[in-house]
Formats: structure tokens, sequence, C-alpha cells
């Protein structure tokens, strides 16, 4: 075991002191914020203004409609259409609408507004609106019905879903669940793709480099091997943590370093995650959801899945960075059945989340290769009644065992592996490898 701890603190202090490092824990970060804030900002701003002429001769709108600060509407009176094409191409308005003194509120299916120029899917939207706005007013107004009778009947009934042990099970709650399902699924995914393919490169290099050369001579491949896995973890760990942090600290700064671009997201009906996140804890209904949650389960499965699963596939993506040499196209044909079971595991997930007692679901969840992405979806349910605790249990030593096996898989390749130069293998050979006497 010390052998084991000095190779892995050795990787862990080599890959934190470089700049590298650094530079991809912060930046990292910081740019997907930059990203964030700009494809809001593009989403909710917009430089085209228009001002469009309205000859309403049938007096349907009443010399009114809502505007905003980038559509506006200007009612004219007995223009004819000649005169306001004129009045467009002089730059007075940006196009115009005619509807006819012999039209009726109830039989205006169509209202033509010709511009200058193409009109934008954003802005063509905008103007939609604001139009079937105020045609639905006035039409109710036509029919004697008033705006709070309409919203009135509109209001839906109250529907509330129990279990047959009598336990409320509200909407808040499964969109939680789901929410939390989604969000611990997709991190293990990602780091199993990123710290599984970290460690492979790590052995490819030690491997072309021929320093693993002289470490075997001191150390067993199998120490080493565990070594890089455990020392590659805890970069991977640490680097994670710290991404954690700033981007949701960067997400609740964000109301704050851009007012302006808050209050455009107001009156464009988007909000940022963190304004959302906090209108929604004003709602009792989701504090009493957010109360059910077993979290420290949640948190406890989740870090025991998020190591199970880094540590499984890790051994596996190091037994293949130990199998080729200099040309990476043999690592990709080696990766291919790795990254499979992941990307599966990730599809499996999205079922789980909505249907968490389904077949497949159990099936993802006890299976050791999708176990850390498909079950953290489901115990986001509640252990009990919808992952019964003898599935819990079954998977988590399911887990153990295949990680275990995959240690012992990997390793008997790796010995072979790190030393063997100039020959592309097959996983055939892989086999044939790891069920080779000592």
């Amino acid at each position: 075991m010390s052998k084991i701890s000095l190779v892995a603190q050795r990787e862990f202090l080599t890959r934190v002191r470089k700049k590298t490092f650094l530079l991809t824990t912060i930046l990292l970060p910081l740019l997907f914020f930059g990203f964030y804030a700009l494809m809001i900002y593009f989403s909710v701003s917009t430089d085209e203004k228009f001002n469009i002429a309205v000859n309403d001769d049938a007096n349907i709108f009443k010399g009114k409609i809502e505007g905003d600060e980038n559509v506006h509407f200007s009612f004219v009176q007995h223009q004819t259409q000649q005169d306001l094409k004129s009045q467009v191409e002089n730059g007075k308005y940006n196009g115009y609408a005619i509807i006819p003194a012999n039209a009726k509120i109830l039989d205006i299916v169509t209202i033509p507004i010709v511009t200058e120029n193409s009109v934008g899917i954003m802005s063509r939207g905008k103007i939609e609106d604001k139009l079937n706005a105020a045609l639905e007013q006035q039409r109710l107004l036509a029919l004697n019905i008033s705006k709070a009778q309409l919203d009135s009947a509109k209001t839906s009934a109250n529907i509330q879903f129990s279990n047959i042990k009598g336990k409320n099970n509200s909407d808040d709650e499964q969109g939680l669940s789901a929410g939390v399902g989604y969000i611990s699924g997709f991190l293990i995914y990602i780091v199993l793709f990123i710290y599984g393919t970290m460690v492979m490169r790590g052995v490819m290099e030690e491997k072309v480099s021929r320093i693993a050369e002289v470490i075997v001579s001191s150390v067993k491949p199998f120490q080493l091997m565990m070594g890089k896995i455990l020392g590659i973890g805890a970069v991977g760990l640490v680097q994670f943590i710290i991404w954690i942090i700033l981007m949701i600290g960067l997400n609740f700064l964000l109301p704050i370093i851009f007012p302006s671009l808050v209050h455009q997201m107001h009156s464009s009906g988007m909000e940022p995650g963190s304004m959302k996140a906090a209108d929604a804890m004003h709602n009792s209904g989701f504090l009493n959801s957010l109360g059910n949650v077993n979290f420290p389960l949640i948190i406890g499965c989740f870090i025991f899945y998020f190591i199970g699963g880094y540590l499984l596939y890790s051994s596996l993506f190091a037994c293949v960075g130990c199998a080729v040499n200099e040309d990476p196209q043999d690592a990709q044909s080696l990766m291919l059945p790795i990254t499979m079971p992941i990307i599966f595991g990730i599809v499996i997930m999205s079922k789980a989340v909505n249907e968490p007692t389904s077949g497949l679901a159990v099936f993802g969840s006890l299976f050791p290769l999708f176990s850390p992405i498909v079950m953290m979806a489901r115990i986001s349910h509640g252990i009990g009644d919808i992952v019964p605790l003898w599935q819990l249990l079954l998977s988590m030593a399911l887990l153990v065992l295949g990680f275990l096996g995959s240690t012992w898989f990997a390793g008997k390749v790796y010995r072979t592996g790190i030393l063997m130069y100039g020959k592309k293998p097959t996983w055939k050979e892989l086999w044939k490898w790891a069920l080779r006497k000592s």
C-alpha cells in the first residue's frame, strides 16, 4: 500500500503543480460563464426597432395596441395603401397594416403587415404576440366577457396524486426528484469520460516515453496502475469540486454583474437559473418537497457511485492505455467497447428519471457498467417505495464486484502491455493476456 500511495502522490502533485491545471480549473468555468451570459444576451436583446402604422378604419383595436421599446404601433386614419407605402419608403414607418372599414372583430383571421425589409423570427414573434393579445382583448369585450371572467374559466383544478399507502406525490416533488436525478447522472457521466480518458493518456505517456520501464523495476505493475488511478482520480475530484463551486457562484453573480441584462430577461419572460431558484424558494410546495428529499442519503450514494464508477472505468481506460503505442487510432478502436456502456447509461437514465420502476431502469441500476449513472436517477425518487432497499444494496455489491473484476482484468493486461511495444493488440489478445498464468 505504501508504494501505491507514493505513486498516487506523485501523480497528484505532478498534475496539480502544472500551470495548465490552474488555468483550466479557473479559466474553464469563466469561459463557460462568458458563453452562458452571451447566449442569454443575444437571445433576449435585439437591435431591430419597428414602428408599425395601423390604418384601422373599422376601429377594431380602439386606437390602442400595447407595444414595448422595440415594437410600437402608430394609428393613422384614412390612409391609402400607396400613402402608407410612401411613408415606409421615406423611413417614417417600418411597416404598415390596413384593416378595412367593413371588417368584423369576430371574423378577422388575417392581418396583413407590409414591411420594407424582411423581419427576423424574434421580432416577427413579438409583433404577432402583441397583435393577437390586443385582438383577443377586443373580442372578449365584444362578447361581453371580461378578462377576469376568462381567467377564472381558465383556472386549472388542483390535481393531487398519492400512492396506495397515503403518501402524497406532488408536481414539485416529482420535478425536484427528476432534476436531482438528471444532475447527478450527468455529473457522473462527465467524470467517467473526462478523468477515465485522463488515466488512459497518463499511462500512454509513460509507456511511450519509456519511463514505465524504469518504474516497474521497483514497483509492481499492479501497484503502478492503482497508484495512477487513485492519483489522477484525486486530481479530478479536486478540480471537479472547484468547478462546481465556481459555476454556482458565478451563476448567482449574474444578476449583480449584468443588471441591465436581467431587466431584458424579465421583459422577455426569461430568467437566469439563480433567479428562478430564488423565486422557487418562495413557493411553499417547493419548500415542502425540498424538506422531503433525503439529501444525506442522496449525497452518500452519489459519492459511492461517483468513486465506484470512476474506479471501474478508469481501470478499463488504464488497460487500453497500456496496450496501445503512439498511434491514437489504436486507442480509439479499443475505447469503443468502454465508451458505449457510458453512452447507453445516459440513454437508460433519461427513461429512469420518468419511469423509475420500469424493467429497463431496474436493470440499468443493477448492471455495474450502467449503475453509477442510472441508479442516481432512481434514488432521487426515494428509497423504499421506488427503489427497494435490497435493490440498492445489490447494486452497490455488484458495482464493487465489477470494480474488483475490472481491476483484476486491467492488472493482468497492464503487466504485459506496459512493456510491449510495436504491436497493435486487439481485445481478443487482451483477454489472452488476462487469462495467461503468472
